[in-house]
């Protein structure tokens, strides 16, 4: 009887831990862009980051290269896969806030800059049509709409159209 309690017991605390949603973490002044290696902190408007079930995180300077990372985590994270993720959060363009990334609206084409110039802008719904007028929106998708094909339309190269080698 105790051996099937303790058992119970077990997998109900399992459960409970897989259940469980991580925190948004604080990077340090050390911290840098798991994608690009810039420092995050300077850029705590933008910062983006990504929490496995491990309780590590990675950070980023921006919401674009934490999408680079989540589309080829292999690449980024060798002994990660996006079953290891746990948490997403993004900071909210108005608010300032940490939320949610699946929360939040991305949108794409506008002339707000982040770190690293296009950048996919993360609002909060009944923000979006605002910030569509306001800065020139071209698409706002929702987090899972967003494809890699995203990073390479036109709507994301356009930081690059003037730029001469």
């Amino acid at each position: 009887m105790f051996r099937r309690s303790l058992i119970v017991a077990l997998l109900l605390l399992a459960i409970s831990v897989a259940a469980y949603a991580a925190e948004p973490q604080k990077p340090s002044q050390s911290d840098k862009c798991a994608v690009c290696g810039m420092l995050v902190a300077p850029h705590s408007k933008w910062l983006s980051q990504i929490i496995f079930k491990d309780g590590t995180a990675v950070f980023f300077d921006g919401p674009k290269d934490m999408f680079k990372f989540y589309f080829d985590i292999p690449k980024h994270a060798p002994k990660k896969t996006l079953a290891d993720v746990s948490d997403i959060y993004v900071t909210d363009y108005y608010s300032a806030k940490t939320v949610k990334a699946q929360d939040a609206v991305f949108v794409i084409g506008s002339d707000v800059m982040g770190p690293m110039g296009k950048e996919f802008v993360p609002v909060s719904q009944d923000k979006v049509k605002n910030f569509m007028v306001d800065h020139k929106g071209a698409k706002a998708l929702k987090f899972d709409e967003i494809k890699a094909a995203d990073f390479h339309s036109n709507d994301m190269d356009k930081s690059h159209s003037d730029h001469h080698h």
